[in-house]
């Protein structure tokens, strides 16, 4: 028997931990109650009948105790959902967290993805590789490493956490950097940019994203914008940095340098970071098996997700990566006027991350994420004019915005769809997909240039591209509370 601090009422049921009455954790066992030598009256007792559906007290229990009879609520079983990490947050960990993910964008994403094609028309020019064989690099090493490591790493970070996965990808992509510094044929070439796509599956958006989510609620669209400004000021930077080092001390010089720079940036950083408040790699309490992804799977909001992101990631690759050899072969443009073109789009890049952000804390995320493809779009179809004095400009400034916010959103938008506990998992799908994209459509792109000699049609492939992404994601539902 058992009784509560408070207001002295007794249960006899050794189910019930808590007062029904004012919630009082309850003392047990119940002594006797003896005032002045004589026993008095026990406190009335709740009694759990057999029957749930019956309110009448059991045989044995009428006697000159009163009696209060509760009917048993019938819980719903324990899932993982309901298995909630209520900690404090420290704002400490929270600034630290969002600086690593900051610095290893800034070296993964802006130095490694942005910095390369700067090098393009260098091995064009001196190692005699044509458009598309250039280009062929990202393409064939995503394609063989997104489908086959993209969820792989995905359930690494769910299962393990983000931080072990993101110092071996700094490593590879910092290797691989040199490595293609010092290459002379083909078959070294694809075998660094695969050590390279390695690097970016490792330690790019994927454990980043799922990082920041696990560290930021209300407030993650801004943390991920702030993050990602990572990403554009590296961009920015690096060819500044490459036209400057290649100035003075040639490309491969250059470009082996910047390898170096990307683990001394990042690697420390992602060294020390703390994977999630609690504490643990999973994010979740010790001993808590990770949420089922199948029924996620299944849903078709899913598949537009895809859809969306994979065409207009497709559409912003296939423009990045032949900007320069547009700008250097086709209009001539000096290596610095070439880098001054595409740090113009990646400082542009900065604002359209942090407004996209605080747009995406402020409004529905779907209607944010549209806006942002036919941004994209938009700055796409500049690219027809290119060849008008300052259009080209123009297109820096419009398709900047786009593509700071444009992988920014994709994560906020499946948390949203599906929550933060698979987010590894279902990032590791989604990126997947996008990195097939985005590798393909340079190639096409490169391909198509190679063999009309214009860069017309491409670009009416890539605008198209965006403009069906932009269709899939307005077939999205603004409610999404009932996919979860």
């Amino acid at each position: 028997m058992k009784q509560c601090p408070k207001c002295n009422r007794t249960y006899s049921s050794s189910s019930i931990a808590f007062c029904l009455e004012d919630g009082a954790l309850l003392s047990a066992p119940f002594p006797t109650l003896v005032n002045e030598g004589r026993v008095t009256d026990p406190a009335p007792t709740l009694v759990m009948p057999t029957d749930p559906t019956s309110t009448e007290p059991s045989p044995g229990e009428h006697y000159r105790q009163s009696t209060i009879t509760a009917v048993p609520i019938k819980q719903p079983s324990p899932t993982v959902e309901t298995v909630e990490a209520v900690v404090p947050v420290s704002r400490r960990w929270q600034v630290q967290v969002t600086a690593t993910s900051f610095f290893v964008l800034f070296a993964i994403v802006g130095i490694a993805l942005y910095g390369l094609p700067f090098y393009y028309d260098f091995f064009v020019r001196e190692l005699g590789f044509t458009r598309a064989q250039v280009t062929s690099g990202n393409f064939l090493s995503k394609l063989v490493v997104g489908p086959l490591f993209g969820f792989f790493a995905g359930w690494i970070v769910d299962r393990f956490g983000p931080r072990r996965l993101m110092l071996v990808g700094i490593l590879l992509a910092g290797g691989a950097l040199i490595g293609l510094g010092n290459i002379y044929s083909m078959i070294p070439f694809y075998f660094f940019y695969l050590l390279n796509a390695l690097g970016y599956v490792c330690a790019g958006p994927l454990p980043n994203q799922v990082l920041l989510s696990r560290w930021f609620d209300k407030s993650r669209g801004k943390a991920m914008g702030i993050a990602y400004l990572g990403i554009g000021l590296g961009g920015a930077a690096v060819v500044q940095i490459s036209a400057l080092m290649t100035r003075y001390f040639g490309w491969r010089v250059s470009l082996s340098t910047l390898g170096v720079l990307i683990v001394v940036i990042a690697f420390p950083l992602a060294f020390f970071v703390k994977e999630s408040p609690l504490g643990t790699a999973t994010g979740l309490k010790p001993n808590t098996a990770p949420l089922p992804i199948g029924g996620v799977l299944k849903s078709p909001y899913l598949y537009l997700l895809l859809i969306g992101s994979m065409c207009s990631i497709g559409a912003v690759g296939g423009a990045n990566q032949h900007l320069k050899l547009l700008l250097a072969i086709d209009h001539h443009f000096s290596d610095q006027q070439a880098a001054n073109v595409a740090s113009l789009v990646l400082i542009s890049s900065l604002g359209g991350r942090l407004l996209m952000g605080w747009l995406a804390d402020h409004f529905a995320k779907k209607y944010v994420m549209l806006l942002i493809y036919l941004i994209v779009a938009a700055g796409i179809s500049l690219l027809f004019f290119a060849s008008i004095p300052g259009v080209i400009y123009l297109f820096a400034i419009v398709f900047g915005v786009g593509l700071g916010g444009d992988y920014m959103i994709i994560p906020l938008m499946a948390g949203e769809l599906f929550g933060v506990k698979i987010l590894g998992r279902l990032m590791g799908i989604v990126l997947t997909a996008d990195g097939v994209a985005e590798a393909l459509a340079p190639f096409v792109v490169g391909k198509m240039r190679d063999q009309m000699g214009t860069y017309g049609v491409a670009f009416a492939v890539l605008l198209s591209l965006a403009l069906i992404g932009s269709v899939a994601i307005a077939l999205l539902p603004k409610k999404v509370s009932h996919v979860r």
